[in-house]
């Protein structure tokens, strides 16, 4: 996919819950940074970009307008990563759209690991899965909410050095809330700050 036919994320005067509206485009191939304080609305956020949480605003992908299709629809382009994944599942593999070699093996997972229990996975193991499952659905954007925070300093980095060429191959906008500024400096081109009620672009 090249830059002129991959879509921008676009955000038009997106309040929840306490928060002022914001307005944000988030290019191809762009990572944007979010952090706050516990509890600031940082992951409510990224609920509301993926229409899972009430709000107020407009979310665009290129031509594609959020209120104009099914909400599950949408989640398909726009797949949100939470914090805590969800698997509905015995098995791995049975979560995944599609074979993903390639991303196990980046991670450090064995090729025998689309047969393993989800009961015996580790927090930091579900992690790294549950980014791997949701790029095996091909989405166009992703909002990532700590997705290396169970992940010891090696598996950080691995899955950055992975994320970061999944983003820029197929120049996907993303969104990704942080805490580690050392993170934030490395992956994001850009870092919005949640104080108070507002949000404000890091210098």
């Amino acid at each position: 996919m090249t830059s002129d036919t991959s879509p921008s994320l676009k955000i038009q005067s997106l309040s929840v819950g306490a928060l002022r509206p914001i307005d944000l485009t988030v290019a191809p191939g762009e990572v944007v940074c979010l952090s706050g304080e516990s509890g600031s609305g940082k992951s409510r956020f990224l609920r509301a970009v993926a229409d899972l949480e009430p709000h107020e605003g407009k979310v665009s992908l290129g031509d594609l307008d959020r209120a104009s299709m099914p909400a599950h629809q949408w989640r398909e382009q726009v797949m949100l990563v939470p914090a805590e994944s969800q698997w509905w599942a015995d098995r791995v593999g049975e979560h995944f759209c599609g074979p993903m070699p390639e991303a196990l093996s980046a991670l450090g997972f064995s090729d025998d690991v689309t047969s393993w229990e989800v009961a015996r996975l580790s927090s930091g193991e579900k992690q790294r899965l549950a980014a791997i499952r949701a790029l095996s659905c091909q989405p166009k954007a992703l909002l990532l909410d700590e997705p290396t925070a169970n992940l010891d300093d090696h598996s950080i980095q691995l899955f950055e050095q992975w994320i970061l060429g999944v983003i820029q191959t197929k120049k996907m906008p993303v969104l990704w809330v942080a805490h580690d500024e050392a993170q934030m400096a490395r992956v994001g081109q850009r870092h919005f700050r949640i104080q108070g009620d507002h949000w404000e672009l890091d210098q």
